[in-house]
């Protein structure tokens, strides 16, 4: 392919592709010479052959793609009641056989036009809202959860260009777990900002986002600290995740090693600002590649606190399946060493049909209304794109 047109002579091959966030640019990913769709019945086979496999220190020695929202429950013991919505992979994973480096500035554009629908439809409106959001209001004052996420569902039915898509959404609004997957039938674009597992040698990290603000012009980084500090609410809910995701990685970590390695910062995006916390651990002797994947997953900063019995009041209330959102994005080497995202801030569209899902999350000291509209200002960097 000649260099200077690579993306598009990639994207007009109409073969599979994979584009992924790295430190210095973006991580390109094709060729693939295996593709894996997971159920429940063949996810631990597959994440514990991985290891099985020689690791000949090829940047391509690794298996690369997603684990839906339904497929980690069903690892962790959580059953979901039947759903609808799209019925989309619980997961699928790539061998590629080609890494390209990309830069920063990704050179490509769609010259053609493509009819997209710019309405979307929002499955829980304000009122039903409104309704979830006391009845969880409920289950926190008995004990049952100490913080929930209530997910919104915005969804219409268009033709993409998912290369498009992605240029003009890391152009605008980068993340640093950023990453988008093209094959035959779907398109995933994500602007995720969040790590669940960095996992190197016998270290771990994790990097838990709970907290949010609208930017406005009078805003900056140090005002939005600031509003964190004297937040109560806010610093509640990051307490609690962080001790949650802290209380993970001691499962898979020696004793008195798990640290908060930086606490509370703030993170700016397009149209919001994030509280965020980095945790690490030195790894336990025979931990495997399936242990830490049970302990860390579904992340629990996008489900709630305590993480099992919300997990089970989300899935008894939910009534639409989440596909891969609040699932996890990123690849598992044959060494062992894996990244994985939280999969938020995302656009799934399957068989020409867009999903876009967002969360925000209910403690006690919650207010419907802004949490409804927290929701929206999660999903505007992504319906832009319609426009």
């Amino acid at each position: 392919m000649n260099k200077k047109n690579y993306l598009l002579d990639l994207n007009n091959s109409k073969k599979p592709f994979i584009i992924y966030k790295s430190d210095k640019g973006f991580d390109l990913y094709t060729d693939f010479s295996k593709k894996i769709i997971l159920n429940n019945n063949n996810i631990e086979r597959f994440i514990n052959n991985n290891s099985k496999f020689k690791s000949t220190n090829k940047e391509t020695d690794l298996f690369i793609g997603f684990f839906g929202y339904e497929i980690l429950n069903n690892l962790i013991g959580v059953k979901l009641k039947k759903q609808k919505g799209l019925k989309f992979p619980k997961g699928i994973f790539y061998k590629p056989e080609t890494k390209v480096k990309l830069k920063k500035k990704l050179d490509y554009k769609n010259l053609e036009l493509i009819k997209s629908n710019k309405s979307f439809k929002i499955n829980i409106n304000k009122a039903s809202y409104r309704v979830i959001f006391d009845k969880f209001k409920k289950k926190i004052k008995s004990g049952e959860t100490y913080q929930i996420k209530i997910c919104t569902k915005y969804s219409n039915t268009t033709q993409i260009d998912a290369l498009d898509f992605f240029c003009r959404l890391v152009k605008t609004n980068m993340a640093p777990e950023a990453f988008m997957i093209k094959d035959k039938n779907y398109s995933i674009i994500s602007c995720s900002p969040e790590n669940l597992i960095n996992k190197k040698k016998d270290f771990i990290t994790t990097m838990p986002i709970a907290g949010t603000l609208k930017k406005t012009p009078k805003l900056n980084k140090i005002k939005a600290l600031t509003f964190f500090r004297k937040n109560l609410k806010e610093t509640k809910e990051h307490n609690m995740i962080v001790d949650m995701e802290r209380n993970d990685l001691s499962r898979v970590c020696q004793a008195g090693t798990v640290k908060i390695l930086k606490k509370k910062i703030v993170e700016e995006y397009k149209d919001l600002y994030h509280y965020v916390s980095l945790i690490g651990g030195k790894i336990k002797k025979n931990i495997s590649s399936f242990d830490i994947i049970k302990a860390m997953m579904p992340g629990g900063s996008v489900i709630g606190c305590p993480k099992i019995s919300t997990l089970n009041l989300l899935n008894n209330q939910e009534k639409e399946n989440r596909n891969i959102y609040t699932g996890s994005f990123g690849y598992i080497k044959f060494n062992g060493d894996m990244r994985f995202n939280i999969i938020i801030r995302s656009i799934l569209n399957y068989k020409n049909r867009s999903e876009i899902s967002v969360a925000s999350g209910v403690v006690i000291d919650s207010n419907a209304k802004h949490e409804f509209n927290e929701n929206y200002i999660k999903a505007k960097a992504l319906i832009d794109l319609y426009k």
